[in-house]
């Protein structure tokens, strides 16, 4: 019997997530980790939860993420964007109801560069006027 599971990719600033979703009873694991433990703070687990809480899918699917790059915010969009695309590979009737919850789309923003003779991308070292 082969195995069943629709892949996602998902990026965001300079985290790349891959997903697999797999039929069973809504359990997610993060590199090998439980969900809660990889993700502590509330925020980042109910952005990953999104896309399936907006298609009512989330007991459906057992989630496998793999993340690496960026901090746990930008992981948190990569997983979020992985998932939705791997309901769109399982159900392309979905994409109107991720769409609608502006899901589909990438966020373009990333990060800056540092710029030499600065602090950081922005930021200046203090001026001295003697």
């Amino acid at each position: 019997m082969a195995l069943v599971q629709h892949l996602g990719t998902g990026r965001r600033k300079r985290a790349v997530a891959r997903v697999f979703l797999r039929p069973g009873k809504g359990e997610i694991k993060v590199n090998g980790r439980t969900f809660e433990s990889y993700f502590p703070s509330e925020a980042a687990r109910a952005i990953v939860k999104q896309p399936l809480l907006a298609t009512e899918t989330a007991d459906k699917f057992d989630v496998l993420i793999t993340a690496n790059g960026g901090g746990p915010s930008g992981q948190a969009g990569a997983a979020k964007l992985g998932i939705t695309r791997a309901l769109m590979e399982f159900n392309v009737e979905l994409r109107a109801k991720l769409k609608e919850a502006g899901m589909v789309r990438r966020d373009p923003r990333q990060h800056e560069r540092k710029k030499y003779g600065q602090k950081g991308a922005r930021k200046r070292f203090q001026f001295s006027k003697r």
